[in-house]
């Protein structure tokens, strides 16, 4: 079943998301939330969902960037971006660690802004304590675009998105950033107004 992704404005998007407990994780009706959210994230596409996009506060987030998410990008870009494919996996109640300054800056998207992205300062490694989908206690280590996203998806289940982080001269719509910064130096874009 696809869910319905909610867009900027919902104040779901503004909460910081309630923790599950390892019961509550385990209960059926759960563990069919997470496989809806794998779903959705994936007809979407894209490579992570927080359970506050579909509406519901809870600290659950589903990750994967499959191989075939990459067909359309460079080899150097792959390389600068250190991107990998990262098997899906769910997050509950993660606490992030960041073990670089946020100081890695790519263009970033959003399934609950859809149409615009801008460059987002990001640390390039960080540590992640959670829950897995079966109520298991894991830690993460991840760099790169990785990294990455487990940020921007943390984000989501504290309130934050990542307007709230963009360098601002950077936000365009989708349409002008293929036609006009995709392939071009964006230093102009990340310089402060």
């Amino acid at each position: 079943m696809r869910l319905k992704i909610v867009t900027v404005g919902e104040p779901v998007l503004r909460d910081v998301a309630a923790k599950v407990s390892k019961k509550q994780l385990r209960h059926p009706d759960t563990q069919n939330l997470i496989a809806y959210m794998r779903e959705t994230m994936r007809d979407a596409p894209g490579v992570g969902l927080a359970a506050p996009q579909i509406g519901i506060s809870l600290q659950i987030a589903v990750i994967e960037d499959k191989a075939e998410y990459h067909k359309g990008v460079s080899a150097a870009e792959m390389r600068e971006r250190e991107r990998r494919p990262v098997r899906f996996h769910v997050i509950v109640n993660p606490v992030l660690e960041l073990l670089s300054e946020p100081h890695t800056e790519f263009y970033e998207g959003c399934l609950s802004l859809p149409g615009f992205t801008a460059i987002v300062p990001r640390a390039r490694t960080v540590r992640v304590s959670c829950l897995d989908h079966k109520g298991e206690p894991r830690v993460i280590g991840a760099f790169g675009w990785y990294a990455r996203i487990l940020q921007h998806e943390i984000d989501h289940l504290n309130g934050t998105l990542y307007i709230d982080k963009m360098k601002s001269r950077s936000f365009c719509s989708l349409d002008n950033y293929y036609r006009c910064w995709k392939r071009k130096q964006s230093d102009v874009a990340k310089q402060p107004a």
